[in-house]
């Protein structure tokens, strides 16, 4: 009865979710800029919430209360503070630029506003193909994260390939049906609710050990090192490097860049990144401090398994922490909709069309997309099955990929010197550089090429800098082409 009414939770919360999107399909009109970017019509509150559910995934739900487990509670200073901050800022940067350009010449996607600047659709489709390449491994991390919540929350006897697959037929009716309004909707309802839910978990499990006071010393007790501050995982390469890759990579996700297009307004935009650092600590404080404490109770985490279903079985209600982990998957079916939602975008504006067949009918670019939609995703589930590694690391590969677009764009946004050769080569050589030492990890070739140097200092760090240095000087060393139009990009604020 127990694991029945646990499964009913989460199937009736994620079936919500999906009227949530019928309703807004029907309201919704038959143009792309409504299906993709809900018209541009979002508002502050929406805008904030579309934006913190979509990043609200297994990595912050499952992988980052596990590294505090393991690690210690820096996790939360890494994450929040630095992340929370770096990405505000990095939202007004290029995102309130973005806005603006975005705004006046109707893009879509980053690629079809870098196409259009440099007159290049080699270059509009490199950077699709480099965010739908890093794509795959975010939503293979979603569909890892729901196939060991529910492993978790039943004692296993839900396998892992089930939730995995549960997930995977929920975010492919979702984005087929619900398009971007849709999805802040949801977005909206779903963030409110896991931050209502993951701080009444906090506040329950608490109360269950004592309180705060009690959790925080049976932690110290049983892990001393967890009282200092860094050491172990925690080195300074270790903070600065991931703060800065998951920074940098969150602004070029295809799922959040496209939100800086969204916007009714610059004010809506500069209101949603001001309060965002404020959201996010909501959020970890809890979440992260709880996979913390839980070094300190009395409880058996498997290895290999989330520790957040662990600690909730045993402290609350099973019908709660149901209702936990329905959030979670919620959560991180709000992330995979919105990434295969932007992906199909990407896939058909900057692929499909210019490169395949620029005379497509809107009827078969919709066709397409949808295609295109459930072939990434039952692809991104059956990689997912062969588990290649932690959620940290599977995220963390994902995020320094994308990370490696940011600093070129930058050039791009505030540089009109800037060339199209010169964003060539800034992008696609350290991609290359990059995805040769995942492949090299992923598929064991001798010798392995690092992924951290010098103590702990991720490589993409110093492909990040290579991306600028190539941008820049190669540059100054071409002429831009007649195709290009530097004055696309030349907007003041309002």
């Amino acid at each position: 009865m127990t694991l029945g009414l646990s499964l009913g939770i989460i199937v009736g919360y994620l079936v919500l979710a999906l009227l949530v999107g019928l309703v807004a399909y029907r309201v919704s009109e038959t143009t792309a800029e409504d299906y993709y970017l809900a018209s541009r019509s979002i508002g502050t509150v929406v805008l904030l919430f579309t934006t913190f559910a979509t990043l609200l995934s297994a990595f912050t739900f499952f992988g980052g209360p596990n590294l505090a487990f393991a690690a210690g509670p820096e996790w939360l200073i890494v994450m929040g503070t630095l992340d929370g901050v770096l990405f505000a800022v990095l939202w007004y940067a290029i995102g309130y630029k973005q806005w603006l350009i975005g705004n006046r010449n109707g893009y879509v996607t980053l690629g079809e506003m870098l196409g259009d600047r440099f007159g290049s659709t080699g270059l509009r489709a490199l950077v699709a193909g480099v965010s739908l390449l890093w794509l795959f491994p975010y939503v293979m991390l979603q569909q890892m994260g729901a196939g060991e919540a529910l492993v978790g929350l039943t004692d296993g006897v839900v396998p892992y390939w089930g939730g995995a697959a549960l997930i995977t037929a929920f975010m492919i009716l979702y984005v087929v049906l619900a398009g971007m309004r849709g999805v802040a909707w949801t977005d909206t309802i779903q963030g409110l609710f896991m931050l209502s839910v993951v701080w009444i978990a906090a506040v329950w499990v608490v109360s269950a050990v004592g309180g705060v006071g009690a959790a925080t010393g049976a932690m110290l007790e049983a892990r001393p090192d967890f009282g200092s501050f860094g050491g172990g995982t925690y080195s300074v390469g270790f903070i600065v490097s991931t703060a800065i890759t998951i920074a940098f990579g969150v602004t070029m996700f295809p799922q959040i860049n496209q939100r800086f297009f969204v916007a009714k307004s610059g004010e809506t935009l500069k209101r949603s990144f001001a309060l965002w650092p404020v959201l996010v600590l909501l959020l970890f404080v809890p979440a992260f401090m709880l996979g913390a404490w839980a070094a300190g109770m009395p409880v058996d985490v498997p290895e290999g398994a989330n520790v957040l279903p662990v600690v909730l079985n045993e402290y609350t209600p099973a019908w709660f922490a149901a209702l936990v982990i329905a959030g979670a998957m919620a959560a991180m079916m709000s992330s995979s909709d919105s990434m295969l939602l932007s992906g199909s975008s990407y896939f058909t504006r900057d692929l499909y069309r210019p490169v395949v067949n620029a005379d497509a009918s809107a009827e078969r670019e919709a066709w397409v997309a949808r295609i295109g939609v459930a072939a990434f995703a039952l692809l991104a589930f059956a990689a997912s099955l062969f588990r290649p590694g932690t959620l940290i690391e599977v995220g963390s590969t994902a995020f320094s990929g994308f990370a490696l677009l940011a600093l070129p764009v930058v050039c791009a946004l505030y540089w009109e010197r800037t060339t199209r050769t010169g964003m060539i080569a800034g992008v696609l050589v350290p991609q290359l550089a990059y995805l040769a030492v995942v492949l090299s990890a992923v598929a064991g070739f001798v010798p392995t090429l690092p992924r951290t140097v010098f103590g702990g200092w991720d490589v993409a760090l110093g492909l990040m800098a290579l991306s600028a240095a190539l941008t820049v000087g190669v540059s100054l060393l071409t002429a831009p082409t007649a195709e290009g139009d530097a004055s696309r990009f030349a907007v003041a604020g309002d």
